[in-house]
């Protein structure tokens, strides 16, 4: 992924002290309004903008730039009915067996079951896979490395470029999750890491009422 002794200049534009504090304090205004939706519209989103946020989203830092994700995006009705099957058959298992009374008590104030209708309803869903290998063109098979944190940090840009581009997003992680490489016929080198669900909130759409930590709570200056 890196071309031997091969170097560019690097492109960047240092701002004045003044912008780069309007800019950050802008950016957090923005953010501060995102939230996790689950009552989407059927709104289509323009291919446009999906294309984008995925690439922006490829932009990511990555070990050795191996580049360890595969995104998916699903908009076929029927795949996506397929998807919200398997998911709420995982769902079920979760909250009838696998939860703990402890993990339950927290889902209740976001009013979450087993039923999953945002992923039929949403206009799109990208599952974001994770390649514990690369292979190459040759079938050559190249280690990639710190590939969870990695596809971490592209997911976290892929959401913000999303809500920038004024869409919801649910982050979703059924558990497991091996029925999205089934239906969405992915190589086994790669493991479901995510699956986001994409679209116009509905009308009327509530969000639980939930506060973010202060500052003070998640940073510590030295």
């Amino acid at each position: 992924m890196v071309k031997p002794d091969s170097f560019i200049p690097l492109v960047f534009a240092v701002q004045e002290e003044r912008l780069m504090e309007a800019s950050a304090a802008l950016f957090y205004e923005q953010m501060s309004k995102r939230r996790s939706v689950r009552d989407f519209s059927d709104r289509p989103i323009p291919r446009s903008v999906l294309e984008h946020a995925v690439l922006a989203a490829g932009s990511a830092p990555s070990g050795a730039n191996m580049q360890p994700w595969h995104f998916v995006v699903v908009q076929d009705p029927t795949v996506k009915k397929q998807i919200r099957e398997a998911a709420e058959i995982e769902e079920r298992e979760l909250y009838d067996n696998r939860a703990s009374d402890e993990w339950l008590q927290a889902l209740a104030p976001l009013g979450t079951d087993a039923n999953k209708p945002f992923l039929e309803r949403a206009p799109a869903l990208i599952a974001i896979f994770l390649k514990k290998v690369t292979i190459d063109e040759a079938g050559v098979k190249h280690k990639n490395y710190y590939p969870s944190e990695s596809v971490g940090i592209a997911t976290g840009m892929l959401i913000t470029a999303l809500h920038q581009a004024g869409l919801g997003t649910l982050t979703h992680t059924p558990s497991p999750m091996k029925f999205l490489t089934k239906i969405l016929d992915r190589p086994s080198h790669e493991r479901p890491f995510l699956l986001l669900v994409v679209g116009y909130p509905a009308m009327g759409a509530l969000v639980p009422n939930i506060e973010r930590l202060p500052l003070g709570e998640i940073v510590t200056f030295m």
